[in-house]
């Protein structure tokens, strides 16, 4: 028994060492050795793993030891570490207990690490709170702020009383950094318990009267966040604000323009009232009530803006030079939504330049100018070429830039829009490409003059060979028939016959609705249609099987002899698609098409309810409606209300009382008086100028010395400035900083507020002016820095004293002429005397619109006018020459009737020949006659508009006897526009508004070239620079003799040498920029004619077919 279990125990043993043996083996062979490639990746992983666990032990080693220098370098180490991202928590409870350290340097690094980590380790960061708490009363007021910064990081209700109390101490420290950090604070203690609301609002308040730069930003915001409804609380705080707006760090100019934009908007009255006038000197009616002359001077005035409105548009203008993209930007929203209409522009520039910044900003700015541009094109058209897309833009980029060229097409600069496009739609970015033709087909509705041309360069796109292309041009052609649908069933022909290429499903889906709802026009190709598509209708997509089905039942209605077989087997094939909307449509068309008893009446409707006609869609900008959200916000990005989202309000119909923002000061402040030499006579009482004004700097400038002056109006300035003042000597020195300050912010950008010497002599000498005349309005004068008025210019001392700023001259138009001259210069001519201008970042970039009143220079040598016109856009051949016309038919237009001018009546006429005054310039004669009884003397040429026109006129006529006659000539640049020029004719006692409008036909000058000139020029302006029509010509003007008069009555045009008798060439070239225009007549069977017009102007060519097809059709 035992020598068995012995041998059995035996060979058990055996056994297991062999399967210890071959399960070894076993391993050894699944898994063999590394190679030296996994030993050298596994020891870099540990040794960085060993090496960070122990830097981290050798951190906190030197954080333990005695030594603070070796504290002070594990400190620096460990913020390095949290800079690069790093986590360095485990190291808080060796950092946390040297946060009582003596050791300035090493306490201002723990609290950095605090403040980072305090919130994840509430529980150790609350061991230390009366550290923290005694870190508060330290004489360095870095500490105090950083020992304010973690305890605010401590998220615990519990400390809510503490963080309340230090808050509050905070807020009455002496150092301005201190109370910064309070401001901060009170917004986390706010997010932690809002139920501390009210006693916030107190600090709050206290704060808002703090007048020191570096916590103006951060206690806005804190209001912003806690109490933005509060407004009362900014009324006595408001004029300190906008006079500090200039100083204070950057993103809080952002915080306070945005406060200060909706406060704006509940305080003033509308600035966009109708028929508006904008008096800036309306204090001299206050301080001069008794005056006499008052009576004369008093007129209606529907609008006087608010001097606090003006004051808080003056201080922010500046901030448009600013280099944060953010400020630029806030500063124009608040022009937007606050500055009269005329105002406006100074923007536009500024965003521009904003352009050339990353394109995350471009992509914000460009958002915020299309919403602009929708409402008001006119003050982005001159800078149309900042818009244009590059090739390194990306596809966003291109996109808004598209949406903003669509919003400032207009008829004007049309041609040159879809010039663009067409180069466009070529892109590589074929979602560029499709966004492309979507403008182009808004263009063509917005535009009527070049529907036919947009449509039929979108014809021409059908053959392309990208599909993406193909398809959205028919999308965009489906649309544009249905608002002219009768003109245009070649087009539905052309289409059906391009069905079998086109394989993207909307497009499909478009040409099926075309041959459908204009079945009638295509009765024999949209059966054919729909039994094409009743072979592939399963394999089809849905919306192309709606559609397929739509034309099944409409076809069914009006031609069921041909199309009932087809109807019923695609009926029968949707019926058991797998779709259920299929299926659905196709139980209900059934139901609707095909009587039966369980129809009833509903099949009497059918044709009423299919074939009815359907209003025309309407191409709208995805922009229109963000104008509901203020711009620059996020909401207006996502264009969805987003959270926190304050909505501006509406103005108020009444202004609230002004009076809230007053600050009473206990004693007036006494402000610096003029010099001696300035100083008026006596009794008469000095004018404000204005009610804010930073008479410091005029002081400064004359170099005066400080006396006593009683003047209202610097008592009512100065205790408006400094508002918020303790003590007389503190707010003077205050308002001296303030005033100064802003003064040399707004230098870069405003006219300095000195005053001439020689102004007192002006004043004396105008004192007897009649007050009746009219003052200028305010965007036709220069003001000062305070809104004083027009700055006198013709001064010697003045524009010394104003060298060293910069006017306002390139964002308003020139400053007024002064009210009264002397008679013997009356008749002068006046002189404009340009007040010296520094360089504006502004006007360093590479765009300008072009000048709105100079007139183009006539210095150009002629062979730089040749070298310029070789470099037009059609290149023209050098054989063509300007040719003097061959017919000139005299058609008299009347431009001032006898009755309308007291006697003085006008006639002009286009004489056809060049302008001897400028190349550019249309001629035209003007015949003048006197049908008075008196003669008429210094009849001229007056204003003329718009203000950018160029007009050469003719000599002042002294003396014009009665009944006599005189016949001048002048000189108009149209700008190959029939935008009349509207200008006034004047004598000597009485100014008459007159305007010459031309017909299109006037605009051109005849050219003459060869045949196969002709053919070459007309092969280059094809598609887009197309326009034809087929006419139908009367018997009696079917001879070439007949034809050419009836062309040459309408434009001025050269007639081509023709080879073949049935076609009949023209041709010329525009005025002003020498664009080719070419007519062709091509006479057909039965006496219809092909009239076809080639020019890169669209719109011109739109009008000239216009007007060519009357005379022709007609007998």
């Amino acid at each position: 028994m035992d020598v068995s279990f012995s041998s059995l125990r035996s060979e058990a043993v055996g056994a297991m060492r062999m399967a210890l043996v071959s399960a070894e083996n076993l391993q050894l062979t699944l898994k063999p050795e590394p190679s030296q490639e996994e030993q050298a990746l596994t020891h870099s992983t540990s040794s960085i793993e060993e090496t960070h666990t122990a830097g981290n032990e050798d951190l906190k080693e030197m954080l333990e030891s005695n030594k603070e220098s070796l504290k002070l370098e594990a400190m620096k180490r460990v913020v390095g570490l949290i800079s690069k991202g790093k986590n360095a928590s485990e190291l808080f409870p060796a950092v946390v207990k040297n946060v009582a350290s003596k050791n300035i340097e090493l306490k201002k690094l723990v609290y950095v690490y605090l403040v980072r980590y305090a919130e994840e380790q509430q529980d150790l960061a609350l061991l230390s709170i009366s550290t923290f708490q005694r870190a508060l009363k330290d004489p360095n007021q870095f500490i105090r702020g950083s020992a304010l910064r973690v305890l605010s990081s401590i998220r615990v209700p519990i400390i809510v009383p503490i963080m309340m109390l230090a808050i509050k101490e905070a807020a009455a420290d002496l150092s301005p950094y201190v109370r910064k950090t309070s401001a901060h604070a009170i917004q986390k203690l706010y997010s932690l318990d809002p139920e501390q609301k009210e006693q916030l609002i107190e600090v709050i308040e206290k704060l808002l009267k703090d007048k020191s730069t570096l916590v103006a930003g951060s206690v806005v915001m804190a209001f912003e966040e806690v109490c933005p409804d509060r407004i009362d609380l900014i009324h006595k705080n408001y004029r300190k604000l906008c006079n500090l707006l200039v100083d204070v760090e950057e993103w809080g100019q952002v915080v306070i323009i945005s406060m200060l934009t909706r406060y704006a908007r509940t305080q003033f009255t509308s600035p966009w009232k109708e028929g508006a006038t904008f008096d800036e000197n309306n204090d001299k009616a206050f301080y001069d009530s008794d005056s006499e002359d008052k009576k004369d001077k008093t007129e209606a005035k529907p609008y006087t803006m608010d001097p606090d409105h003006r004051l808080l548009l003056r201080n922010t203008k500046p901030l448009l030079q600013s280099r944060n993209t953010a400020v630029v930007m806030c500063v124009a929203q608040l022009y937007w939504h606050l500055a009269p209409t005329q105002e406006v522009n100074i923007i536009t520039k500024s965003l521009v330049r904003l352009l050339r910044s990353h394109r995350e900003v471009q992509y914000i700015v460009l958002q915020n100018i299309a919403t602009m541009s929708i409402q008001r094109k006119g003050i982005f058209e001159p800078y149309m070429k900042s818009f244009y897309v590059r090739s390194t833009d990306a596809t966003h980029i291109k996109t808004l830039k598209l949406e903003i060229l669509t919003n400032l097409a207009n008829e004007a600069n049309i041609s040159t829009i879809l010039r663009e496009f067409q180069t466009y739609v070529k892109s590589q970015d074929k979602a560029f490409a499709a966004a492309t033709i979507q403008a182009i087909g808004r263009c063509a509705t917005n535009i009527t003059d070049v529907t036919d041309t947009c449509l039929s360069g979108l014809v021409l796109l059908l053959s392309n060979r990208d599909e993406t292309v193909v398809a959205e041009s028919v999308v965009v052609i489906k649309k544009l028939l249905q608002t002219q649908p009768t003109q245009h069933s070649e087009i539905i022909k052309h289409m059906a016959k391009l069905f079998d290429n086109i394989t993207v499903s909307m497009a499909r889906a478009s040409i099926l609705w075309l041959m459908g709802e204009y079945c009638d026009r295509v009765p024999k190709i949209a059966p054919d249609v729909l039994r094409k598509m009743a072979k592939t209708f399963t394999a089809e997509e849905d919306i192309v099987k709606l559609q397929t089905v739509n034309l099944a039942a409409k076809l069914y209605l009006t031609n069921s002899k041909q199309t009932k077989l087809l109807t019923q087997y695609i009926l029968n094939l949707g019926k058991y698609d797998q779709s259920y909307d299929i299926r659905d449509r196709t139980r209900f068309i059934r139901q609707l098409i095909v009587p039966n008893e369980k129809s009833g009446a509903l099949n009497k409707y059918a044709r009423r309810i299919l074939l009815a006609p359907k209003p025309a869609p309407v191409l709208e900008s995805s922009f229109k409606d963000r104008d509901r959200f203020q711009l620059g916000t996020l909401s207006h990005s996502l264009n969805t209300k987003a959270a926190g989202y304050q909505e501006l309000s509406d103005w108020p119909a009444v202004a609230p009382d002004q009076s809230v923002r007053n600050v009473e000061v206990i004693e007036p402040v006494q402000e610096w008086a003029p010099s001696v030499g300035k100083t008026k006579k006596s009794g008469k009482p000095k004018y404000a100028d204005k009610f804010y004004s930073d008479d410091e700097e005029e002081k400064k400038e004359e170099g005066s010395e400080s006396s006593k002056d009683s003047s209202s109006s610097s008592s009512s300035s100065s205790s408006s400035e400094e508002s918020g003042s303790e003590s007389e000597e503190e707010s003077s020195e205050e308002s001296e900083k303030t005033s100064s300050d802003s003064g040399k912010s707004s230098s870069g950008s405003e006219k300095s507020s000195s005053e001439s010497e020689s102004e007192p002599k002006k004043k004396k000498k105008t004192k007897k002016a009649p007050q009746k005349k009219s003052k200028p309005p305010a965007a036709f004068s220069d003001s000062d820095e305070n809104g004083n008025g027009p700055v006198a210019q013709a001064s010697s001392s003045s524009a010394e004293s104003s060298s060293g700023s910069e006017t306002d001259s390139e964002d308003s138009d020139p400053p007024a002429t002064p009210q009264k001259k002397k008679k013997d210069v009356k008749s002068k001519p006046k002189a404009e005397v340009k007040s010296k201008v520094e360089v504006s970042l502004l006007d360093l970039v590479d765009f300008s619109p072009a000048p709105t009143n100079a007139p183009p220079s006539s210095v150009i040598s002629s062979s730089l006018l040749s070298d310029l016109e070789g470099l037009s856009l059609s290149n023209i051949s050098s054989t063509m020459q300007v040719t003097s016309p061959s017919f000139g038919p005299v058609k008299t237009y009347e431009l001032l009737h006898h009755m309308t001018g007291k006697g003085l009546s006008a006639k002009y006429h286009f004489p056809r020949q060049p302008c001897l005054y400028e190349p550019s310039m249309v001629a035209v004669q003007v015949i003048l006659t006197n049908g008075s009884d008196h003669s008429l003397e210094e009849v001229h040429i007056g204003e003329r508009s718009p203000a950018g026109l160029s007009i050469h006129c003719f000599n002042t006529i002294e003396r014009l006897e009665p009944e006599a006659s005189v016949t001048v000539s002048m000189g108009i640049d149209f700008s190959d526009s029939t935008q009349a020029a509207h200008f006034q004719l004047c004598t000597k006692e009485d100014q008459f508004s007159v305007s010459i409008q031309p017909a299109v036909g006037e605009l051109l000058m005849p050219s003459s070239m060869t045949e196969q000139d002709y053919s070459k020029e007309q092969g280059k302006l094809l598609g887009m620079n197309e326009t034809s029509a087929t006419i139908t010509m009367a018997t009696a003007n079917t001879s070439r003799l007949a034809i050419s008069k009836q062309v040459l009555s309408v434009c001025n045009v050269g007639e081509v040498p023709s080879s073949q008798n049935t076609v009949h060439r023209f041709a010329g070239r525009t005025v002003s920029s020498g664009a080719l225009v070419l007519v062709c007549l091509e006479l057909k069977e039965s006496s219809t004619a092909l009239l076809t017009i080639n020019t890169e102007k669209s719109v011109m060519a739109s009008m000239l077919l216009r007007d060519l097809k009357q005379p022709l059709v007609q007998a």
